[in-house]
């Protein structure tokens, strides 16, 4: 069986649902806001800073070449607090096998033989009404709502991994929660991982 499972969403797939779900049914600690914890603990940033700013792109490339072993200076808030979860996913990945949700889990580890990268993604349609269902009306749109998050987070990841959020070729396994229900969905990752139940 894979040992680590990370899973990277569109907003409001339920990709953190199925997770957790995931991670209940193979007995597996799940780490999604316990990353921001951790991050927070590391940096010293607040949580909620870091919920949010870790959703932006910074406006420079200084991280590109710091992380090449160049100079460390400028980097930005957002490289520091990506540095930090960095760090505390690879260190969560040697502990153990795990469920990891979101932050470039599945470019951090793509060099382990024991993880199954997953993308969950759904029609505009199914993720509106499902958003709206789970977190309230807001002023606006939700399909607004959701343009905004997905473009924030596809820029995100293309800055810090030079990749393209959500394309096939990146994850082992991309799944359409709208049309195939978010029981079953949890149900092929958890085969595709190579075990259906907690006990086996």
């Amino acid at each position: 069986m894979n040992k680590i499972i990370t899973i990277s969403r569109q907003f409001g797939s339920g990709g953190r649902t199925i997770g957790r779900e995931i991670a209940e049914r193979l007995g597996l600690p799940c780490y999604d806001k316990e990353l921001v914890e951790k991050t927070a603990g590391a940096t010293g940033f607040s949580e909620d800073y870091i919920s949010e700013e870790a959703e932006y792109a910074p406006n420079t490339r200084s991280f590109a070449y710091s992380f090449l072993g160049r100079s460390l200076d400028g980097l930005s808030n957002s490289d520091r607090i990506w540095l930090a979860e960095r760090k505390v996913i690879l260190s969560l990945a040697e502990q153990g096998p795990c469920v990891i949700v979101g932050r470039c889990a599945d470019y951090l580890l793509r060099e382990r033989a024991d993880c199954l990268n997953v993308f969950i993604h759904a029609s505009k349609e199914f993720r509106a009404d499902r958003i709206v269902r789970l977190y309230g009306e807001t002023a606006v749109n939700p399909l607004k709502r959701l343009e905004e998050k997905d473009k924030k987070r596809k820029l995100n990841y293309r800055y810090f991994t030079d990749r393209e959020w959500g394309k096939s070729e990146n994850y082992h396994l991309c799944l359409d929660s709208g049309y195939l229900g978010i029981e079953k969905t949890a149900e092929l990752i958890l085969c595709a991982a190579g075990g259906s139940h907690g006990n086996e």
